[in-house]
């Protein structure tokens, strides 16, 4: 079997990193974390990812005049790397149309909300001062359009009564932790398709079982 080697691009710690790297261990997991990349040079998850074997590197975006200087600078990286699809994972940056067009359908992005709701920062203040009764959190292709693109997994959290936003935030990171190394294994499987913005094939039963603990939902796209 052929791996997909993959790059995580982080900004801070890396949790999501952490268990990407987890699933990524298995043999038969289709892809193979060859690369943790961050435009942050102190980023804690850089020695965190080094500590377990991944080859590190940073770009440091402050020394760039401007974006697309950056993304060039993260693009010779990549190839050097032999990089084949990227994983976002806590990376604080926007990228350009440019960029993304050297890897549009090879970018996976794990946003805190079940888009389309709650595009953008501070997801869960805003989901509790809305007053809603679920919350939770997506993995997608990445667009250039901000917290678009096709949805490949979900997973809803219910809001309890107690709630405030560290609360509510740790249950839906629990879930972030699930779904990201679901779907970045039915994404390099080739277990899903995109057909217009939206991402077809089914979990399997097992799948849906293990990521919808009791009082929460996991669906892919």
């Amino acid at each position: 079997m052929t791996r997909l080697r993959t790059a995580i691009l982080i900004s801070g710690r890396g949790s999501n990193m952490d268990e990407l790297i987890a699933a990524a261990r298995a043999p038969e997991f289709p892809a193979q974390i060859a690369l943790v990349l961050s435009n942050r040079p102190d980023a804690p998850g850089l020695a965190k990812a080094k500590a377990a074997g991944i080859a590190v590197a940073a770009v440091d975006h402050k020394i760039y005049a401007g974006r697309e200087e950056f993304e060039r600078s993260l693009q010779i990286v990549l190839e050097t790397y032999r990089i084949d699809f990227l994983c976002l994972a806590g990376f604080m940056r926007l990228f350009t149309p440019w960029f993304i067009s050297q890897w549009r359908g090879r970018i996976l992005n794990i946003h805190p909300a079940l888009l389309p709701a709650y595009r953008g920062l501070h997801t869960h203040e805003r989901a509790l001062a809305d007053g809603v009764k679920i919350h939770g959190c997506t993995v997608h292709f990445v667009v250039p359009e901000m917290d678009e693109g096709p949805i490949v997994a979900q997973a809803a959290v219910p809001v309890l009564d107690g709630d405030d936003a560290e609360t509510l935030g740790a249950r839906v990171l629990a879930q972030e932790h699930v779904i990201y190394p679901l779907a970045l294994r039915l994404v390099a499987s080739g277990a899903v398709r995109v057909e217009g913005n939206r991402v077809l094939g089914a979990l399997a039963e097992s799948d849906a079982r293990l990521v919808a603990p009791a009082g929460d939902g996991v669906t892919n796209g």
